[in-house]
């Protein structure tokens, strides 16, 4: 799932395990949807985590990464959240923009 991890040694701070994952490639970003399992398998919560690959100078590649842990009692709260967000850009800041077209973006610095 996140090679990366496993090639740098940084695989000890894996200490649940995943149940299932669904990444989502989007341009040079990479979404990770993981559900995984308390220590004791008696509860379950999802990571969302974003990765960006990036050049470095002398050509190799690093990636960053963003990681947001959600708990099952959130879940409802963070949906509607979500929901209403995407929701208001899309129709107020995206009006006129035709699906699937996209707006100029600032590249990240």
């Amino acid at each position: 799932m996140y090679n990366e991890d496993y090639d740098n040694g940084r695989s000890f701070d894996r200490n649940s395990e995943d149940v299932y994952s669904k990444p989502v490639r989007a341009g040079k970003r990479t979404y990770f949807f993981d559900v995984k399992t308390t220590r004791g398998n008696n509860d379950f919560y999802l990571t969302i985590t974003e990765s960006k690959r990036r050049t470095e100078r002398d050509g190799s590649f690093t990636f960053d990464k963003h990681k947001i842990f959600l708990y099952k009692e959130d879940f409802d709260k963070f949906a509607e959240g979500l929901a209403e967000v995407v929701d208001y850009i899309r129709n107020t800041c995206l009006k006129g923009v035709e699906k699937g077209e996209q707006q100029p973006q600032k590249e990240d610095f």
